[in-house]
């Protein structure tokens, strides 16, 4: 039974031949949505990224600027430092000009990859502080991984409101 579930299941997705990552562990996961991230900023027009669903919620740009401001924060908690030319928590609102969302975007998601691969594995382990919680460096890794999927989604929908078809999602050949 679990089989025929299981054959259901994998014959109903479309799995892209390009995401050899998906279901190989954390660092397959961070590939997996590195690529959807990038794509999905990549498809969306300059013209769209000050687009907003409705006021007062985030704007493309907010959100992709979101999500690299988190990664390097959380980031920093498991050791490495916030980079110099972040210069407030405005940044979000301020960096809007598509050229400059991907470049930060980009970066954090390089940071983010290149610290975990420097991770030992009994590093993963230690007790670290964020706010007044305690957490692990596994678990910020964890949070990372979850709080960049989180947006992605957010992201798809935003992307399907403008007319924007996420790469992955499209039929080949188109």
């Amino acid at each position: 039974m679990k089989r025929l579930l299981l054959a259901i299941i994998l014959a109903g997705m479309s799995l892209p031949a390009q995401d050899p990552g998906l279901w190989q562990g954390y660092d397959g996961e961070w590939d997996h949505v590195t690529h959807q991230l990038i794509a999905l900023a990549d498809a969306i027009p300059a013209d769209k990224y000050t687009w907003r669903p409705a006021p007062g919620v985030r704007s493309v740009s907010e959100v992709f600027m979101h999500i690299a401001l988190a990664n390097f924060y959380l980031l920093s908690v498991t050791g490495p430092k916030m980079p110099d030319d972040i210069k407030s928590a405005d940044m979000e609102k301020t960096v809007t000009n598509k050229a400059q969302v991907t470049g930060w975007l980009k970066r954090s998601l390089e940071a983010v990859k290149t610290a975990r691969a420097a991770v030992k594995p009994d590093d993963l382990k230690r007790a670290v502080k964020v706010g007044t919680r305690d957490a692990t460096v596994d678990g910020m890794y964890l949070r990372i991984i979850i709080h960049d999927n989180e947006h992605m989604g957010q992201l798809v929908a935003y992307a399907r409101m403008i007319g924007i078809t996420p790469p992955w999602s499209k039929p080949s050949g188109e």
